[in-house]
């Protein structure tokens, strides 16, 4: 039992860790923080919160578990906000999409990586932003990675475990570097395929036939380019290296894609085309028996 959470960024992510909290009766108060008191308004209207406060350094003052939902480029003044006014057992942990910037923030901020934080990446959301997009299933069957450290107390790490198994997430620890090299290449690569396809296809001088008989297939790869610049922005800062080295993988698989194109290699093109399909097949079928380990 979690007995004051606090929520520094209400919205998606951290509004919907709090509806599923509740639901769940694993949490008994719930403060929001953040800079728009319109949408801090709208979280305790719609239940997501009990109270709220614009300043990070009162939000957090007897809370037991704080979550830092903000954009990566915020979380430095965050902890900075933070840092003197915590309880002295308080855990600490993180929703941001990177993890080895968390921890480097966080050394730098405190001096030595506090016992209390747990970095985590819940690996779920969408396009959606906002608390009025939170929903307390957001997170069953979804997995969330935490990065503990090395100075990471063992109880803060079961605290922040059970706090997103309470959710419905499957939990999953690996090493801070590794976390982030997988989701550059599962994620963030992705995301930045989407929206330099879109402006490609807004800049063309057909654009208006385009995107009007655009088939499905392009509404389907493009619906991640919809969401949060700012967010994006961060993440592509601070993950730089492992993005750009995604990106690096990526182009030499374009090149021989369009050499074969350029060749009229049949064969080429057919052997990229069966492994590609064959990759994703398993892929589906990896996906389709989580599901159903989780229930779904």
């Amino acid at each position: 039992m979690i007995h004051r959470l606090c929520v520094i960024g209400v919205g998606l992510i951290g509004g919907s860790l709090a509806l599923a909290l509740k639901k769940y009766e694993a949490c008994r108060r719930v403060t929001g923080c953040g800079r728009s008191i319109q949408n801090l308004d709208k979280a305790v209207e719609l239940g997501v919160i009990d109270d709220y406060h614009t300043d990070p350094a009162v939000a957090v003052q007897g809370c037991d578990v704080v979550l830092l939902a903000v954009p990566m480029g915020s979380m430095q003044a965050v902890m900075q906000a933070i840092k003197s006014c915590l309880s002295e057992d308080a855990v600490i942990t993180d929703a941001g999409s990177t993890k080895g910037v968390i921890i480097e923030v966080a050394r730098e901020v405190f001096g030595e990586l506090p016992a209390g934080l747990i970095p985590g990446h819940p690996v779920a959301g969408n396009e959606n932003s906002g608390v009025v997009a939170a929903t307390a299933d957001l997170y069953q069957g979804r997995r969330v990675i935490l990065t503990p450290h090395e100075n990471s107390h063992k109880d803060a790490l079961h605290k922040v475990v059970q706090m997103w198994q309470a959710v419905g997430a499957e939990v999953k620890q690996m090493d801070a570097e590794l976390h982030d090299h997988i989701l550059a290449a599962t994620s963030h690569l992705p995301h930045m395929l989407a929206f330099s396809l879109v402006r490609e296809l807004a800049n063309s001088p057909h654009h208006d036939n385009i995107f009007r008989y655009a088939a499905g297939g392009l509404r389907d790869f493009t619906r991640i380019a919809e969401s949060d610049p700012v967010m994006w922005r961060d993440i592509c800062l601070s993950n730089r290296d492992a993005i750009l080295a995604a990106m690096d993988r990526y182009r030499d698989e374009l090149d021989r894609l369009q050499q074969a194109i350029r060749e009229s290699d049949a064969t080429a093109l057919y052997d990229m085309f069966v492994e590609a399909h064959d990759a994703r097949a398993h892929f589906r079928r990896l996906l389709d028996a989580r599901e159903r380990d989780c229930g779904h």
